[in-house]
């Protein structure tokens, strides 16, 4: 079981933060919680290997740190173009399946990486942890790796339930509180401020003064400074 990280262009991160944070600072969120994912991963002894797909030096640089393979990219298509091209790798190269993590779940523990693995049945199969309004999927396991065409977004979690049944397949759903956290929304990024766990992202927050100034009142009504990217 191979797991997948795809790491989008830092030029565009994270722009529906754009009301609340600098351009920079989204960058600089988003490299933190992509390395708070990818620490945890490398870190599942059980896993075969990581692999992050992206462009983005930055990415490539987190990749030698952490021993990860990376799948680099021509150009950044999107998160579901990074996962289809990781999954084709993947099944060329006869892996048994493939776990795919996004880069902005910054409280996803190994625990719960393991969780997901021991809770994947026999291939054919597929898993799901779902985001936590039930919208979009914020793991899949899959095996094969190309078991299930994904297409992920705000509401790809029902879609891709009925992806896997239309091959046959009965997804398993697991809820999982690190994993269910997506960092998208200025609420995403109040609901991070208020777990009591420790992540790099939370450390950045923290330390950037970020934090205490999103816990002024109306704070997350004030506009940043929104690029054009």
């Amino acid at each position: 079981m191979w797991a997948v990280l795809p790491f989008k262009d830092l030029a565009a991160a994270k722009e529906r933060l754009a009301a609340v944070l600098e351009l920079e600072e989204r960058r600089h969120l988003f490299r933190a919680m992509a390395e708070d994912v990818l620490a945890v991963l490398t870190g599942v002894g059980s896993l075969d290997g990581v692999m992050v797909v992206s462009r983005e030096p930055a990415a490539a640089a987190l990749a030698r740190r952490y021993g990860a393979r990376l799948l680099g990219e021509a150009a950044n298509c999107g998160h579901s173009a990074a996962v289809a091209a990781a999954a084709a790798v993947l099944a060329g190269e006869g892996a048994d399946g493939m776990i795919q993590v996004p880069g902005d779940v910054p409280l996803v523990s190994e625990a719960e990486i393991r969780q997901v693995l021991d809770a994947h049945g026999p291939a054919p199969a597929m898993t799901i942890v779902p985001a936590r309004d039930r919208r979009g999927s914020n793991c899949v396991v899959c095996s094969p790796p190309e078991a299930v065409p994904l297409r992920f977004g705000d509401d790809s979690f029902f879609p891709h339930l009925g992806a896997a049944r239309a091959r046959g397949l009965e997804p398993k759903v697991v809820v999982l509180p690190g994993l269910g956290l997506d960092i998208d929304t200025p609420n995403d990024l109040a609901q991070l401020l208020q777990r009591p766990a420790s992540s790099r992202a939370q450390d950045y927050l923290s330390a950037s003064g970020i934090a205490a100034r999103l816990a002024k009142p109306g704070a997350g009504e004030q506009s940043g400074t929104a690029e054009s990217v």
